[in-house]
């Protein structure tokens, strides 16, 4: 297969399997660590009802998607794989900062979730697929 295209089908794929996970972690956890009596996450308003335990579901819904989405990428490629891993981060680093500014969220969580859970658990994918070569 022309490498190109090989490199070009790591990120669709690591990518997919990136935003699959995201929303079905982000979902599971939810029911796991569940949200205070009276939150509605329509109504902004209601946030200050949330303590930090209750960050943890997006964090590792934003978190352990780029690490095993970056995995993927950097196994898959055909040259560059740390390169596939990050733009696999980068892209849900995008959305990341999307929600930033449309989800309300205490600004030590934003910082934290943007610095940590994206480009540097794509490159700990990558790091990860390097064991085995």
């Amino acid at each position: 297969m022309n490498p190109i295209l090989r490199n070009i089908l790591a990120v669709l794929i690591g990518a997919s399997v990136c935003l699959f996970l995201n929303g079905l972690l982000l979902g599971q956890m939810m029911n796991v660590i569940a949200t205070p009596e009276g939150f509605d996450p329509t109504n902004a308003d209601t946030y200050h009802l949330l303590q930090p335990v209750h960050y943890l579901s997006p964090f590792v819904a934003h978190a352990l998607p780029s690490l095993i989405g970056g995995l993927i990428a950097a196994l898959l490629a055909a040259h560059h794989s740390r390169s596939m891993a990050l733009i696999v981060g980068g892209l849900h680093l995008l959305g990341g900062v999307a929600a930033a500014f449309l989800i309300p969220a205490p600004t030590w969580f934003i910082a934290a979730d943007l610095v940590v859970a994206y480009l540097p658990m794509a490159w700990l994918g990558w790091r990860l697929s390097r064991r085995g070569a």
